[in-house]
């Protein structure tokens, strides 16, 4: 790619906005040129917007502190200087809609790390590896918004990320029952241990939401486009559980699968560890060289040692072997807030600008 695609970021202040700054700086394709939030930080510098509230694990970068924090509701004065955006807006769900829709009308791609659009019949929800193909959805979306370059994508839910794609992995074994529970960062919920004091030494069995997005997200992914919509898969049916735990990052997945056509073990590894996709055929600048690995030690995959593999962006699946009701259990680690969040929306908007979905503006 010749000359950087210039990039704003709605809701940049906030945990995942944070995250989109950090993944920025020195991107080889992308450079961000617009920092949006809410009125209350329109018009400070970004170090003096975000103050005291800095979460990431490194420094602010250098080259975001002087910008000038923009009102994300100017949406003119917004989109003048960007070729698409990033949405890490922290709004209802019917404002993050509205607010989304507004930037797609004035002919600028939005890729939305939100859960607003995910349901949005012509709006596609794509893990990259996954389900690339569904990006040509809109082309349909763009003639119901009498646009011509402006649109609205979404990455899913973040704790999927942990067990969708090994599932994806063993498609040909035709996985048909699928029972899994998930243990949930702190960081799933734009929070540290600073800002959540009670989490420490702490579970909590209830993530509001959650349990239906684990259930029926893997099934819109795995779903076809028909006149112009995407239809969701039937199959497999999934039951989970979503639990808090006391940890910083990283979402770890326990799960139970019965399929139709009994795997081996060592065909299920096999076909883990060789699974990959258009990313990794392109050799995206934020792909991972292993999608996903499998680790053969009893005690991994573990958060600490493994949450960071390829850089956040890699999936750890361990402790694969028979169980005595289902078929075969294991246990999936990902990082939430690269692959689950700012980083998997940053490989959207790569494949999107490399299947030339989004360009320069003219």
């Amino acid at each position: 790619m010749g000359k950087k695609l210039r990039v704003g970021i709605l809701g940049g202040t906030g945990m995942v906005g944070q995250r989109f700054v950090t993944l920025m700086e020195n991107h080889p394709w992308f450079e961000v040129t617009v920092i949006a939030a809410s009125a209350r930080s329109a018009g400070q510098t970004y170090e003096e917007a975000v103050g005291g509230r800095w979460k990431m694990e490194t420094p602010m970068p250098e080259y975001v502190k002087k910008m000038e924090v923009l009102n994300i509701n100017e949406i003119e004065k917004v989109t003048e200087n960007v070729d698409f955006v990033f949405s890490a807006l922290n709004m209802s769900k019917d404002e993050i809609k509205e607010i989304e829709y507004a930037y797609a009308k004035a002919e600028t791609p939005v890729v939305s790390n939100n859960s607003a659009h995910r349901w949005t019949p012509d709006v596609p929800m794509v893990v990259p590896e996954i389900n690339h193909e569904h990006f040509d959805v809109i082309n349909d979306q763009k003639k119901r918004l009498g646009t011509k370059r402006g649109f609205i994508a979404v990455k899913p839910n973040c704790s999927i990320q942990s067990y969708t794609p090994a599932l994806t992995a063993w498609k040909e074994f035709e996985p048909y029952e699928v029972v899994c529970t998930t243990y949930q960062a702190i960081s799933g919920a734009g929070k540290t241990f600073k800002d959540w004091p009670e989490m420490v030494e702490n579970i909590i069995p209830y993530i509001g939401g959650e349990e239906e997005k684990s259930e029926q997200e893997p099934l819109r992914i795995w779903g076809h486009i028909e006149n112009g919509e995407i239809v969701k898969a039937q199959s497999p049916k999934i039951t989970c559980q979503c639990i808090r735990v006391p940890v910083l990052n990283g979402h770890t997945a326990a799960a139970f699968v019965k399929f139709r056509k009994k795997p081996t073990k060592e065909q299920l590894i096999e076909a883990l560890v060789n699974f990959k996709g258009l990313p990794q055929e392109m050799e995206l600048p934020s792909a991972p060289k292993q999608f996903i690995r499998y680790m053969e030690e009893d005690d991994r995959p573990q958060v600490k040692l493994d949450v960071d593999f390829e850089n956040g962006m890699g999936i750890s699946i361990g402790r694969l072997r028979e169980d005595s009701i289902y078929d075969w259990k294991f246990v999936g680690l990902s990082h939430n807030t690269l692959r689950g969040a700012a980083g998997g929306a940053v490989l959207c908007a790569e494949t999107l600008a490399a299947k030339g979905f989004i360009t320069p503006k003219e």
